[in-house]
């Protein structure tokens, strides 16, 4: 895994001439079960149709590579998908024809953080454009100020009932015991 990501950093680096795909974020950072949208711009020539547009875009982390979006000659290649990302991958087909890759990924999961690499080939180049994705587990809700003071006195006099009736009892056994020896030595 390690070597196809760098062979393709060193190809891409090779390659001469104009077409760059770039990313308008090299890093994101979401949360657990929301939605987000990555996004690349590829160079688009309008004064000539494209005859052939492949995109491969694809997640590598520690687990795995795996196939997020695939467009063969044109035409979305939804079998070729990792079927970790089917039914959470939408792409918009209109920002597409004006050289953007729009990826929305819903129902994020935590092991969808990774370094995210969208290679594009066209009839004129070839580049690669590559982001990092940090998706962190959904925490509670946070309480509002008065809920967490509610909870904080929750807290604390839960605490002090814990303390206090073993205290209580000591205190009145002490008084028993006291009275007792009190009374009886007249």
């Amino acid at each position: 895994m390690i070597c196809r990501i760098l062979l393709l950093i060193i190809l891409t680096s090779c390659v001469s001439g104009s077409f760059v795909v770039n990313v308008t974020q090299t890093s994101y950072q979401a949360e657990e079960n929301h939605n987000i949208t990555l996004e690349w711009t590829f160079t688009t020539k309008p004064d000539r149709s494209t005859k052939t547009l492949n995109i491969l875009c694809e997640l590598f982390n520690s687990h795995k590579s795996s196939v997020v979006y695939h467009v063969h000659e044109g035409v979305e290649v939804s079998e070729s998908q990792d079927e970790k990302f089917s039914g959470r991958v939408q792409s918009d087909k209109d920002a597409l024809r004006e050289g953007r890759i729009r990826l929305q990924l819903s129902r994020l999961r935590t092991d969808d953080t990774g370094l995210y690499l969208c290679e594009v080939n066209t009839d004129y180049g070839f580049s690669v454009g590559r982001c990092q994705l940090n998706v962190t587990a959904a925490d509670e809700l946070p309480l509002s100020p008065r809920a967490e003071r509610r909870r904080n006195i929750s807290f604390s006099a839960g605490v002090l009932l814990l303390i206090g009736i073993p205290a209580a009892s000591a205190v009145a056994l002490f008084v028993c015991v006291f009275w007792v020896i009190f009374c009886k030595s007249g």
